[in-house]
C-alpha cells in the first residue's frame, strides 16, 4: 500500500471514475512490471515481534532506511510510516503487523526485478542486522499468536481493525499476520484487460499452490497449506474473492466502477486526518449521502484510496494487481512476476492460457479457489488435478518469456526465473509440504528453524 493518494479535485461524474482508471492502458511498447513484496520482521534473538517504537524498533529501521537511501520519508502525526523515491522508484510501507513491504518501481523485465530486489535486501540488512532485525519468507507468521503483534500507528489501520471483525472471522489475521508477494502487470486496451483479468482470476489458484507457505499457526501445523489464502476466503467478502461478474458479457472498465462503487468504504482522509466511514458505500458518497460528511463529494484521492481497500484476487486499478500467492523467500520472489509474465504479456500464451480456462464454470471456479488452500496441487476442476494444470502453465509461461527475448548480460532471457516453480512441479510438492516434512522430521516439531531456513 503505497501512499495515500492526494488530487483533491471534486468529482461531478462517474464518467471521471471510468477515466481514472482506464488512464492505465499504454501501448505494449511501455509494459511494465511492478513487484510488492511483504516480509515479517523479528528479533535474531528469540525470535520476537519486532515493536514499533524504541531504539531497535521498526521506526528506528525506517529511520535508518532513510538516511542510506535518501528517500522521502512518509510521515502519520509524528511517526515515520514509510518512505518513497521521489525519481519515481518504489517506495517502502508498513503493513498493519509491521510487515515491512517493498513497492518495487515498474520495471521493463525480470532481469530488473532482480536487481531491484539484491539491492534492497543488502540496504535493509545494513540496517537491521546492527538493530537485531531479522526477516521472514513466509505467508503467515509460524508461531506468535494474534495479540502478541504490535499495531503501527497508521490511522487507517484503525479504522480496519474496528470494522474488520464485524464482516469476517480473518480479518484481523489477514492484517497482522500475513505476508504476500504480488506482482503488478499492464494492459493495452479495455478487450485486453478483460482477457487478462479473466485468465489471471482463473488461473490465480495455481499461484496459490506453487507458493503456498503457511502452514503453521502458533507453532503448530493448521490443516492448511496455504492458510493465508484460506484467510483471505472469510475476512470481508464484500471486497474480496473471484469476482464472477468478470466472465459476464458488458465486462469492462464500466462494470468494474460499478463494482467499487457498492463495496462498503474503510475511511475517508482529509488532511493528516482518517475519517471513519467504514460500511457507507462509495455510491451513497458520490451522491453527497455520507451521513458522517453530508453534502460532502468524493475526489479522485478518494476514489484511488478507495479502490486500493478492495482485495479481490486479481484486483483492477491502473493496472492489474495478481493477489494470490503467499510471501516467500528471496530465491522465489522473482517467479511470481515471471510466472504472469510469460502468461500474460506473450499473446500465444495469453490465448492458449484462454483455451484452459475458457469452459470452466464460476461455481466451478469458485469451488477451486475455496478447494486450494487445504489441498494445493490436490485440487481438482472438472476431471483434472490443479497439478497437470499448472505444469501446463508453466511450459507456456517458459515459452512466452522465451518469445519474449528479454536477456541480460550474459545472454539469459527471464525463463531462469521460472527454475524455483520448475523444481517445485519435478517434486509434485508444494513449500508448505516441504515444510510439513521437516517440520514432523528434522525440526523434531518446532518452527524455530524456519527463522534461519526461511529468513531474507
Amino acid at each position: 500500500m503505497a501512499r495515500d493518494q492526494i488530487d483533491m479535485t471534486p468529482l461531478q461524474s462517474r464518467d471521471e471514475l471510468v477515466a481514472w482508471i482506464e488512464a492505465g492502458v499504454k501501448p505494449k511498447s511501455e509494459f511494465r512490471i511492478g513487484t510488492e513484496h511483504e516480509k515479517t520482521p523479528f528479533t535474531l534473538e528469540g525470535h520476537q515481534p519486532v515493536p514499533y517504537e524504541g531504539a531497535k524498533g521498526i521506526g528506528a529501521l525506517l529511520e535508518g532506511m532513510k538516511l542510506l537511501l535518501g528517500w522521502e520519508p512518509i510521515m502519520e502525526r509524528g511517526n515515520i510510516i514509510g518512505l518513497y523515491d521521489v525519481t519515481g522508484g518504489g517506495a517502502i510501507s508498513l503493513e498493519p503487523g509491521g510487515q515491512f513491504e517493498l513497492s518495487g518501481a515498474p520495471v521493463e523485465t525480470v532481469h530488473q526485478t532482480q536487481s531491484e530486489l539484491m539491492a534492497h535486501l543488502a540496504q535493509v540488512r545494513e540496517i537491521a542486522t546492527p538493530l537485531g532485525i531479522g526477516f521472514l519468507g513466509l505467508g503467515m507468521t509460524p508461531s506468535w499468536s494474534r495479540a502478541q503483534i504490535p499495531v503501527m500507528p497508521k490511522g487507517r489501520y484503525n479504522i480496519m481493525r474496528n470494522y474488520m471483525p464485524k464482516v469476517g472471522k480473518y480479518g484481523l489475521d489477514m492484517m497482522f499476520r500475513t505476508c504476500t508477494v504480488q506482482t503488478n502487470l499492464d494492459f493495452s486496451s479495455e478487450a485486453d484487460m478483460v482477457k487478462k483479468l479473466r485468465v489471471s482470476l482463473a488461473l490465480q489458484p495455481i499461484a496459490t499452490a506453487l507458493f503456498a507457505n503457511s502452514p503453521f499457526t502458533e507453532g503448530k501445523p493448521n490443516g492448511f497449506l496455504s492458510f493465508r489464502s484460506e484467510i483471505w476466503r472469510d475476512t470481508d467478502n464484500a471486497r474480496s474473492g473471484m469476482i464472477p461478474f468478470a466472465f459476464e458479457d458488458g465486462m469492462g472498465f464500466e462494470r468494474y466502477v460499478d463494482y467499487a462503487l457498492d463495496v462498503p468504504m474503510y475511511f475517508v482522509k482529509r488532511g493528516e486526518e482518517y475519517i471513519d466511514v467504514s460500511g457507507s458505500s462509495f455510491r451513497d458518497f458520490f451522491a453527497g449521502k455520507n451521513k458522517i460528511l453530508p453534502g460532502e463529494r468524493p475526489t479522485l484521492s478518494d476514489w484511488a484510496n478507495h479502490l486500493s481497500t478492495i482485495f479481490p484476487e486479481v484486483r483492477l486499478k491502473r493496472y492489474l494487481e495478481m493477489r494470490g500467492a503467499d510471501g516467500v523467500p528471496w530465491g522465489r520472489l522473482p517467479a511470481l512476476p515471471a510466472f504472469w509474465v510469460g502468461l500474460l504479456y506473450d499473446n500465444d500464451s495469453l490465448d492458449a492460457a484462454w483455451d484452459i480456462v475458457r469452459h470452466w464454470t464460476a461455481p466451478e471456479r469458485q469451488a477451486l479457489r475455496d478447494d486450494v488452500p487445504r489441498f494445493g496441487f490436490k485440487s481438482r476442476i472438472k476431471d483434472r488435478y490443479l497439478f497437470e494444470i499448472a505444469k501446463e502453465c508453466l511450459v507456456l509461461s517458459h515459452a512466452g518469456l522465451r518469445r519474449r527475448g528479454r536477456i541480460d548480460h550474459l545472454g539469459r532471457d527471464e525463463s531462469r526465473f521460472l527454475e524455483p516453480l520448475e523444481r517445485i512441479i519435478e517434486t509434485g510438492r508444494s513449500p508448505a509440504e516441504e515444510m510439513l516434512e521437516k517440520f514432523n522430521g528434522p525440526w523434531n516439531g518446532s518452527v524455530e528453524p524456519a527463522y534461519q531456513e526461511y529468513a531474507f
